[in-house]
């Protein structure tokens, strides 16, 4: 794979909310420390994620010590929410999958649902460990996760994203690229690879982390949602489409499951084990 690298690593603090662009992320076995702790529900305990509510791609959430976030978005005085206490959990429903979580204080709940104009409550996935396992038609045994899509983590790269761009200036919507990686809302961004390189990868270190490649990451409408301004378009799924579907899933990326654990940095080299 020639000097792949790490360009950059993103943490999402609180599921759909803007990520953070750090130098450096522990990796721990159910995704990067911190990313996607926390996630909104609704009144019946389903996740709201931007599929349904775009202009969450405006909030933004600062990690504090202990876990705690800072929460900020337009027109909305900051509120920090310190992790609850476990006394009693909720039960979440992530994409038809059950986990339980712990509700934040009442004020959290109040504040994203006034922003949201919706009746939405903040969760906190209290033990990562136990609470979700990874889809066990791609897991090994004990592999869990956060609050993410389905994967610990997901990594993708600047070749694809050039490919696909180049593809995005030949369609319809041209006027709508170049597009931003953000649009993609992964962990980890690597340059030097050659274009959907890691569509075959097997198991992959970055600097001193091996982690195995689970499966492509299939795409949905947020990836048409502008996260600097929460407005939708049409790509890239409209060149997905064309270009990039697979077993009837529009692919970009691929969900990766780490094997050990540690501190991944950018820079660090990116190999190929298999």
């Amino acid at each position: 794979m020639g000097n792949a690298e790490v360009q950059s690593i993103h943490v999402h603090p609180v599921k759909a909310f803007r990520g953070l662009s750090p130098r450096e992320a522990v990796v721990e076995p159910w995704g990067l420390a911190g990313d996607r702790r926390w996630t909104l529900i609704d009144d019946g305990g389903k996740v709201v994620t931007q599929r349904e509510q775009p202009r969450l791609a405006l909030a933004a959430a600062e990690p504090l010590a202990g876990g705690g976030v800072r929460l900020s978005a337009p027109g909305r005085a900051p509120l920090t929410v310190m992790v609850p206490e476990p006394e009693a959990t909720v039960p979440v429903n992530i994409f038809g999958t059950k986990v339980e979580a712990v509700p934040a204080a009442a004020a959290a709940h109040a504040w994203c649902s006034a922003y949201l104009e919706a009746e939405v409550r903040l969760v906190h996935l209290d033990d990562p460990a136990t609470r979700r396992p990874v889809d066990p038609g791609f897991a090994l045994p004990g592999e869990t996760v956060s609050f993410a899509d389905g994967y610990p983590l997901l990594v993708t790269t600047t070749a694809s994203l050039d490919a696909l761009n180049s593809l995005v200036a030949e369609g319809d919507h041209a006027h709508e690229g170049p597009l931003p990686m953000n649009r993609f809302r992964p962990n980890v961004v690597v340059a030097g690879t050659e274009p959907w390189a890691e569509d075959h990868w097997s198991r992959i270190s970055i600097g001193e982390v091996v982690l195995r490649a689970a499966k492509t990451s299939a795409r949905c409408v947020v990836t048409t949602t502008d996260q600097d301004t929460g407005v939708r378009g049409r790509e890239p799924l409209r060149t997905l489409a064309r270009h990039r579907r697979v077993d009837g899933r529009l692919v970009f990326g691929q969900n990766l499951v780490p094997l050990s654990t540690g501190t991944i940095r950018i820079g660090d080299p990116v190999r190929v084990l298999g």
